[in-house]
């Protein structure tokens, strides 16, 4: 039976540093990887000069390999949102590795647009969404893609991602939600061996996170898999709720392990620039705006006052400037109320088939 297609999507960011030992991972997976994508949003510590040295590092380790001549793409093709930025300045093919393609963007793009450009790039069966400070277990993409192939009807899987720190204890096994809408990694900093059943979560974290090309292509609002609105932070979640909406399932492989260095939640808050606060806290009410339905609005709006009235309390006395994430609300309302009436209309069309069928089955 031929094996389904695998692509490895990484975003970076000045990250030169962890690089090297991601992309070593991924090549030393036990299952075949097409393709490779690294997408440098502007690094300047160095990140592409290092991803290039890697192919030769690589094209000299093995007499198999070649390196096609160094071209440019058209843009377009790449990516709808970031054409103007990108070019592919080289690829690595050979029978042993994957085909690697290394993409600069002139400015940081987001998170979110990075992963839609790459996205867009590639035509594989399934995408792995991996952050470049994560290493992954040699099974880690075989073990996900057998859950998926297992079930059609799951959509992203994930492993037990633990803290490279510390391996004994969680960084995530997934997502939950709670009644307030505000979105958690489950497990985080608990011990590792406390998470060892794996089942149906509400969504992946998008530090390493496999998607099926069947669910990117069903939910994605525009052209875009991950809002690109969002820059970064709760991308994932949102891509979690939406999937959910439709009728999507994702699952949680506890023997899958991957290793993460976790950035910004772990050092604290009061060394965060207010930029990156600001985007974490509004994509919440993005998020919600979008995805909530008219249903259960007022039950949400009644569950997370208590979180709000706090939270907003707290924002007043000590952050106010936070406040100021409202406007790129307000500059983008237009878009946002645009993409709710699709996501509110295609899940009330999916609830309504799915109920037709089960009182067909019934």
């Amino acid at each position: 039976m031929k094996l389904k297609t695998v692509s490895v999507h990484i975003v970076t960011y000045n990250s030169a540093d962890d690089i090297a030992e991601c992309l070593s991972a991924v090549l030393g997976q036990d299952y075949p990887v097409k393709k490779i994508v690294v997408v440098d949003n502007a690094s300047t510590d160095g990140t592409a000069e290092k991803v290039r040295a890697l192919y030769h590092e690589l094209a000299q380790g093995s007499a198999r390999m070649r390196i096609d001549p160094l071209h440019s793409v058209d843009a377009a093709a790449i990516s709808s949102h970031t054409a103007a930025s990108a070019n592919c300045v080289g690829s690595l093919e050979s029978p042993l590795i994957p085909n690697l393609v290394l993409l600069e963007n002139e400015h940081n793009t987001g998170f979110a647009p990075a992963h839609n450009q790459a996205i867009a790039g590639t035509t594989t069966d399934y995408v792995l969404v991996l952050n470049p400070d994560l290493t992954l277990a040699p099974d880690y993409i075989s073990r996900l893609v057998a859950r998926m192939e297992a079930d059609p009807r799951i959509g992203s899987a994930t492993g037990k991602l633990l803290l490279k720190a510390d391996h004994s204890l969680v960084d995530s096994t997934g997502l939950w939600m709670n009644k307030a809408r505000r979105a958690f990694d489950r497990g985080a900093g608990e011990p590792a061996d406390q998470w060892n059943e794996s089942g149906e979560v509400f969504g992946v974290s998008g530090a390493a996170a496999m998607y099926a090309r069947r669910m990117i292509e069903d939910i994605s609002v525009e052209g875009e898999f991950f809002d690109a609105d969002f820059f970064a932070y709760k991308e994932d979640v949102d891509v979690a709720w939406r999937a959910g909406l439709f009728g999507w399932k994702a699952y949680y492989d506890a023997e899958a392990i991957g290793y993460h260095e976790r950035g910004w939640k772990t050092s604290g808050r009061s060394g965060k620039a207010m930029f990156i606060k600001r985007i974490s806290y509004i994509n919440r009410y993005k998020m919600i705006y979008k995805n909530e339905s008219s249903r259960t609005l007022l039950l949400t709006l009644l569950n997370s006052l208590p979180y709000e009235i706090a939270a907003h309390g707290y924002t007043l006395l000590k952050e106010p400037r936070l406040l100021g994430a409202w406007t790129s609300f307000f500059a983008q309302r237009a878009a946002l109320k645009r993409k709710r009436r699709h996501i509110q209309e295609k899940a009330r069309r999916r609830k309504v088939g799915l109920e037709g069928r089960n009182e067909g089955n019934s």
